[in-house]
């Protein structure tokens, strides 16, 4: 199955003409021709079911056949808040693996401790969207752009919120807290971790310390680690 991303495509569109990144993939790489099948997400749960009428280099036209609502449409919603990692290799890591397990909204967060302060969301999304492709999902995680760590936990998105961190302290596990079918959001530190003062700031504004097992882990793998067991508590 040959899936391309069309943010863009109308949800009741009947042809759709690809991009001419999209285009030339599809007749000179893939050299797919009239009437061969291929697939489009726009992103936000809806899978299209095309034929393609034709394979232009720079504008490939397609036949819609079917419309797939909510496709794989999960029983959750999922949010990672994740400090940037010094070696944005790791980061992107995570945004691959997290996007083929399952995530619906990823925030970069600059905090005391990190050492990469700047990003850039376009390459970011790169990576998921080939995340998604390779993994057929009809649904594009969100990306925000970095956010100062006080800032987003002023006003801590979604029903169940999280910081996993290392100090000394009572914490909980996931496994004990989840509500099954909610809207969670967890905050993952930077390789120094959170400093006490982020740490008692963001339970002052509602969330709960909790820990990822016994071992310390990078921030690419806690981040991963959290994405995994929401998941898993939310597989019924």
């Amino acid at each position: 199955m040959h899936l391309f991303y069309t943010p863009d495509i109308e949800a009741n569109a009947i042809e759709y003409v690809l991009n001419e990144d999209e285009s030339k993939h599809c007749a000179r790489v893939l050299r797919l021709g009239i009437g061969d099948p291929i697939v489009l997400i726009d992103g936000r749960g809806s899978l299209f079911r095309v034929e393609i009428a034709d394979a232009h280099p720079k504008r490939t036209k397609v036949r819609i056949l079917t419309i797939e609502r909510n496709y794989g449409k999960r029983n959750h919603y999922l949010h990672i808040a994740v400090a940037p990692t010094k070696n944005l290799d790791r980061l992107e890591w995570f945004l691959e693996k997290a996007t083929e397990i399952g995530i619906d909204e990823i925030t970069p967060i600059i905090c005391e401790h990190s050492e990469r302060k700047e990003l850039k969301v376009e390459r970011l999304m790169k990576v998921v969207t080939a995340a998604v492709k390779q993994s057929l999902s009809a649904y594009h995680p969100k990306i925000n752009e970095p956010i100062d760590f006080r800032r987003f936990a002023e006003e801590l998105p979604a029903t169940q919120h999280f910081i996993a961190h290392c100090l000394e302290a009572t914490k909980v596990t996931l496994t004990a807290e989840i509500k099954p079918h909610g809207s969670y959001c967890v905050l993952i530190g930077p390789e120094g971790d959170f400093s006490p003062s982020e740490v008692e700031f963001a339970i002052s504004k509602g969330c709960q310390a909790i820990s990822l097992g016994n071992t310390r882990l990078r921030t690419e793998t806690a981040a991963l680690y959290a994405c995994m067991e929401i998941n898993l508590l939310n597989r019924n």
